[in-house]
């Protein structure tokens, strides 16, 4: 699984921020970080977002609002967030968490620039899939 690398740091503490949309973590190399719900969401290690190989990531949309409701530890390497749209299956690993926060700013960029190449907006909703073999939970 991605996202298991010895060499990360672990948090030491991890903070959900419901008005802000934020979940704030700090890790042991000193390193704090607000990584945005919406991000989280856009980025979810899931298969629903990434699809199940190369070239089958599914652009996400209307998410700016998107909330956690729950949030899960997974062993001693992750946590399981239930987003507020129903989307629970991304596992975040703690060395995900701290490339999300380490990189939002490229994230963000890499995310409005695919939004502008499929030209879609980024509070559209979602379009409705057909047939998927995932789940939309």
């Amino acid at each position: 699984m991605a996202g298991l690398d010895k060499n990360t740091p672990s948090p030491q503490s991890i903070t959900l921020h419901q008005q802000s949309r934020v979940l704030e973590i700090g890790f042991s190399d000193g390193q704090e970080f607000k990584i945005p719900f919406e991000l989280m969401r856009v980025y979810s290690p899931s298969a629903e977002v990434q699809g199940h190989g190369p070239g089958q990531e599914v652009l996400q949309t209307g998410k700016r609002e998107v909330g956690i409701v729950a949030l899960e530890p997974v062993g001693n390497y992750a946590v399981q967030p239930t987003f507020s749209d129903g989307h629970s299956s991304g596992i975040f690993s703690w060395d995900l968490l701290y490339f999300l926060g380490s990189k939002q700013v490229d994230l963000w960029a890499d995310y409005t620039a695919r939004l502008a190449a499929a030209g879609m907006e980024r509070d559209a909703p979602m379009p409705e899939k057909a047939g998927s073999s995932c789940s939309s939970h």
